[in-house]
């Protein structure tokens, strides 16, 4: 759940989800509150006309028989009651009073009771949305002394309508319950729409990391996302035909330079003074290490190599069969049983390069190989006598070198490590390096493992 809410898609879902509930929720207030309001308005309205009926009713009834004609025409929010107290009145009639008695004409005599009925004042249960409410009765409640025509004086009690028993018994659970799926799924919909093509173009990202020729995405979708994505197939396009026309550079380079110090050293061949031929035909093999080894450093950034799944421990036991061969000490512990995803050769570069180094400087190289977290690491160590701390990242530069001397008496030129970073990476992989607490220098390389269908 943290790592959904975490991503992009989490976060269109969670802005777009928390956007309708609240829109909804303010909606859903002002209705209540413009519901209240026409409620009162009409009860107000309601009330005019009730009294006016009243009391017009009223004055057609014999004086003897008006208490019993008021009994059974009184309903709960409009009531005709005789006087049985006096009540002081206000000086000024209320508007519902004044308009009452436009209504009803000079010959009643209409007077504001000063004080409010005290049903006034007695909270009301409200229920909605968000659950029972209390709150008061803002339309008209008050108490009115009316004299009719024929002099009597009578009581009018316009008070506040009864609870409403149909919006007791509504159940808004489900009705809420049944709005935040559908809003939630919706969101999540027009989440998973819009962060697709994201995801689509970080896949293709990474594919382009990996395979340079991997197929073009395909421009389908809104124009903005088809304009994305040829933008970012021109780019692919660009990438590849510029590392093959610097591969291809670099090689005629290679080639062009190779007949020219073949020829030198055959010439050196004839030098009479044996001391200087040895330092010139040195010098010369150095240039063409150089040469080569340039030559393998563009290559540890080319990706044409096809990707394919491997068997960590049989390039392991390969690499290791060549460097004994090879006269080199070499000792692989432990097994990793996975599989990567990568490219052969270059993998057999990156593994070579390490050992190698590690023979260079430490006379022997022990490898031990783990798995775990989903990647496998894989530790070179030498028997060498490590490397300052200030010097464990610089070795990653092309052509640094640590100690000259050592260098040239192993025949380095201070590419094995940048080669063997730029392979690693290429697979999303990373080296380190570290000083063994028991000497020597352990390089750790960690590639990650290869699941079929991914």
């Amino acid at each position: 759940m943290k790592a959904f809410f975490g991503s992009m898609t989490g976060r269109v879902f969670l802005t777009l989800l928390l956007g309708v509930v609240i829109t909804a929720v303010l909606t859903q207030l002002l209705a209540e509150n413009e519901r209240q309001r026409v409620i009162e308005a009409f009860r107000d309205q309601h009330a005019m006309d009730r009294a006016e009926q009243l009391i017009t009713a009223t004055e057609t009834v014999p004086a003897s028989a008006r208490l019993a004609y008021l009994a059974a025409a009184n309903r709960p929010g409009i009531q005709l009651v005789v006087i049985n107290d006096e009540l002081p009145v206000k000086p000024a009639p209320s508007p519902f009073t004044a308009a009452l008695g436009v209504r009803m004409g000079p010959q009643y005599q209409l007077a504001t009771i000063a004080a409010r009925p005290a049903a006034c004042d007695v909270p009301r249960i409200q229920n909605s949305m968000f659950g029972p409410t209390e709150s008061q009765w803002k339309g008209v409640c008050e108490s009115i002394n009316v004299r009719l025509r024929d002099g009597e004086l009578l009581r009018l009690l316009v008070l506040p309508p009864p609870a409403s028993l149909i919006a007791q018994e509504t159940d808004y659970r489900m009705i809420i319950g049944m709005f935040l799926v559908s809003i939630a799924f919706l969101a999540y919909l027009v989440a998973r729409m819009t962060t697709r093509p994201l995801k689509q173009l970080a896949q293709a990202a990474k594919d382009l990391g990996n395979d340079i020729n991997h197929p073009p995405l395909q421009l389908s979708g809104a124009s903005e996302i088809r304009q994305a994505s040829a933008a970012f197939n021109a780019m692919q396009a660009r990438i590849r035909q510029y590392i093959f026309q610097r591969t291809q550079m670099l090689a005629a380079i290679t080639h062009d330079l190779q007949t020219p110090l073949t020829r030198m050293r055959l010439r050196l061949e004839k030098v009479g003074d044996g001391e200087l031929r040895d330092r010139l035909v040195g010098d010369l093999s150095a240039m063409q290490e150089m040469v080569r080894e340039g030559l393998d450093l563009a290559r540890s950034t080319d990706t044409t190599e096809a990707m394919q799944a491997l068997d960590l421990d049989s390039l392991l036991d390969s690499v290791s069969c060549d460097a004994t061969d090879a006269g080199q000490q070499v000792v692989v512990h432990g097994h990793a049983g996975m599989a990567l995803l990568g490219r052969p050769m270059a993998l057999r570069r990156c593994l070579v390069n390490l050992i190698d180094n590690a023979v260079k400087y430490g006379q022997r190289a022990d490898v031990t190989v783990e798995a775990g977290a989903g990647a496998a690491r894989i530790r070179v160590r030498d028997n060498g006598p490590g490397i300052a701390p200030g010097e464990l990242a610089r070795v990653f530069e092309p052509f640094y070198r640590v100690e000259t001397s050592r260098s040239r008496e192993s025949g380095g030129t201070g590419l094995g490590l940048t080669i063997a970073r730029n392979i690693a990476e290429q697979h999303g992989g990373s080296i380190a390096l570290i000083n063994h607490p028991e000497g020597g220098l352990e390089v750790s390389l960690v590639l990650p493992e290869y699941y079929a269908g991914t």
